[in-house]
């Protein structure tokens, strides 16, 4: 059977950071636990429940922004000593708040992540790993790429320590001491490591059992807002029990006990700071007279504290609003432009081949502007509940190719945006967010769309594909390479990587197309089994190369038949997007005729079936704009690109590919090619 939780929201907070929340042990089996919750104010606040309010048992003084919150204590004991990471500063207390750890660990980069087990201490920055023993340095490692989590296999139940670093490489690192151990390949880039049922194994977020079936089940907080529930069948493979949607993101996830003894709940923090709980409890309850009568002074009891807490903030805001506006009009006031916080981030999709832009922040949003000067679609977003209007662009003499000002709802905190660039176009896509605040304030964020924006970082390629080959000779060194690496693609650390040559494979997620990079100083082979993609590089490669005054010999192998078979792998996507198109245009057409008919029996199978589907047909095909039109342009650029390499222009030739586009056959295609 599913559960049924209900939501509670306890109090809000500060901003806060991924896992910065945690519920201390409970005293008995079920009994109701505090919680302790830290955010960027650097306030750490430990708080319970009673009457169904919430009340504090200690609250620091403001101080740095906390980055992660963890508890720890003596192995085998209740874990229920404080630890919080604040720039490069561990801070300890008790449950009763008492501070009895100050330990400055004089790292060059704020803590990202940290875990505690026994004396045992492991830190995290963006690159660097240490181990501390007792607050003394143990062991250190310098990761290749940034480090998102860290964590230690259980030390009760092995024989030495086993720490774990999640990195943006998609890898996990098993480490012994100061050196990796062994390297485990997973699909995506790592953002969380937890241990399954608390006591080692695969990755998780939280485990507990809410179902109540005497068996843990997996708590999810996703970035989107969504909690999730999940529980394992026969075969060990997780199955969906219960999910639901938050405004905005889960930073922290937890089960326990909170709101009222015997009552399971699931404990998440947001964001913007609001510790809710989802709880077994249920709201309507079967009573009698009396504790109905009870039941009703309570919730009047809570309606008048709210009320006055309402008045109470109405006053405070009055207050500030009239010492803001008596300061600013001071002949010696400064500019007191409202600081907020932006939760942003821009990443590549694989499934749609798109970027997701997600914007965040505490206060709710009035509007973003996003200007582009390079070409790119707005794709649809299920989710986005925003009104977007368009605004014209003259790209030729302002770069302008993209403003588009999205107007959001009451109470928006978070914006998704889906964005499809084209390869070979790059510049800044800027986002200009403007909070319902006073006075109007805005802030303005850029993200780089990149030469090969497209592709994302994989394990390994195909080396059986046709590869034509890119070789850059010259004085240069490994970091001005790499440098050019990462300003040509996405997932590229921003730091060189230890050694003297390093290896790089990608995949175009929209044609699967692959790339092997390999450079190191003096010289960079770049193979790709799709031509426009070694054109592209050449072009960006030699143009910042000449930024710098640095000469290149560039040398490269053309394989034709790579040209057919990056036709071959576009043929399913061409095809299928050329009947979707087919099958939208007809939909009106075939409407009309079952009005006028009264029934759609005369129409042969496949008629029928579109006029069943339409609704679906032209939602995706609405999902996805200009779809047709980058197939088109892909293949143009190809067509181009291979005869650029022998040296001849065939740009007059085009419309006639098009033409063969337009009543598409794969063997005209490749016949078309072989041809001019």
């Amino acid at each position: 059977m599913d559960p049924i939780l209900n939501r509670m929201d306890y109090l809000q907070v500060g901003v806060t950071s991924q896992k910065t929340m945690k519920l201390l042990p409970a005293s008995r089996h079920r009994a109701t636990q505090k919680v302790v919750i830290g955010d960027h104010d650097g306030v750490v606040m430990c708080f319970g429940m009673k009457k169904g309010e919430a009340g504090a048992v200690f609250k620091t003084l403001p101080g740095p922004k906390i980055a992660r919150l963890e508890l720890g204590g003596v192995l085998n004991t209740p874990q229920e000593k404080i630890f919080i990471a604040a720039a490069s500063e561990i801070r300890a207390f008790t449950k009763r708040g008492k501070q009895f750890l100050s330990f400055e660990t004089n790292l060059t980069e704020s803590i990202k992540a940290m875990h505690i087990s026994g004396s045992d201490l492991f830190l995290s920055a963006s690159y660097i790993y240490n181990h501390y023993c007792d607050c003394k340095d143990q062991h250190y490692y310098l990761s290749g790429d940034k480090i998102n989590d860290v964590i230690c296999l259980p030390v009760e139940r092995l024989s030495r320590i086993t720490p774990v670093l999640a990195c943006q490489d998609r890898v996990l690192r098993v480490l012994q001491g100061s050196d990796v151990m062994y390297e485990i390949e997973v699909p995506g880039p790592p953002t969380v490591l937890a241990l399954h049922n608390g006591n080692g194994g695969i990755l998780c977020i939280d485990s507990f059992d809410i179902v109540g079936d005497g068996v843990k089940d997996l708590l999810v907080g996703r970035d989107d807002g969504m909690v999730e529930v999940y529980s394992f069948d026969n075969a060990n493979e997780p199955v969906l029990r219960f999910d639901q949607m938050l405004s905005e993101s889960v930073t922290s996830i937890q089960g326990g006990c909170v709101g009222k003894d015997s009552y399971d709940e699931i404990v998440v923090s947001t964001y913007s700071g609001w510790v809710t709980g989802l709880t077994t409890e249920p709201i309507h309850k079967e009573s009698g007279p009396g504790e109905e009568l009870k039941f009703n002074q309570e919730m009047q009891n809570k309606i008048s504290s709210l009320r006055n807490e309402l008045e109470h903030l109405q006053y405070k805001v009055l207050q500030e609003r009239e010492n803001y506006q008596q300061s600013s009009q001071s002949s010696k006031a400064k500019s007191a432009v409202p600081s907020f916080g932006i939760n942003d981030k821009f990443t590549l999709n694989k499934d749609d081949a798109s970027y997701s832009l997600i914007l965040e922040v505490q206060t709710a949003i009035d509007n973003v502007l996003i200007q582009s000067d390079v070409p790119i679609d707005l794709l649809d977003v299920d989710k986005n509940s925003a009104v977007v209007s368009f605004s014209s662009c003259d790209s030729e003499s302002n770069d302008n190719f993209l403003l588009a000002t999205y107007r959001c709802q009451a109470n928006t905190t978070r914006l998704e945006l889906k964005i499809r660039s084209i390869e070979g176009q790059y510049g800044t896509l800027q986002a200009y967010v403007t909070p319902r605040i006073q006075p109007k304030t805005c802030q303005v964020r850029q993200y780089h769309i990149k030469p090969l924006s497209l592709h994302q970082r994989t394990h390994f390629i195909d080396h059986d594909r046709p590869m034509n080959t890119l070789t850059l000779t010259g004085q240069f060194s490994f970091a001005e390479v790499h440098s050019w690496v990462v300003f040509c693609l996405p997932e590229v650390p921003e730091k060189p990587p230890a050694g003297e040559c390093v290896t790089f494979y990608f995949q175009n997620t929209f044609l699967d197309t692959q790339l092997e990079s390999i450079y190191r100083k003096g010289e960079g082979v770049f193979k790709s089994d799709n031509i426009s993609t070694i054109s592209i590089l050449k072009d960006v490669l030699s143009k910042e190369a000449t930024k710098r005054k640095i000469n290149l010999n560039i040398s490269y192998e053309i394989n034709e038949v790579s040209v057919q078979h990056t036709l071959k792998l576009i043929h399913p996507k061409l095809e299928y997007q050329l009947l979707l198109a087919k099958k939208v245009q007809l939909i009106d057409a075939l409407k009309e005729l079952q009005i006028h008919e009264g029934n759609m029996n005369f129409l042969i199978p496949e008629y029928r079936c579109i006029l069943e589907e339409a609704d679906h047909l032209q939602e995706e095909y609405k999902k996805q704009p200009a779809h047709l039109e980058r197939l088109y342009g892909m293949i143009t650029d190809l067509f181009i690109d291979k005869f650029k390499f022998k040296g001849t222009n065939v740009k007059t030739k085009v419309p006639l590919l098009l033409e063969i586009l337009d009543s598409y056959d794969q063997n005209a295609l490749i016949s078309f090619f072989d041809a001019a």
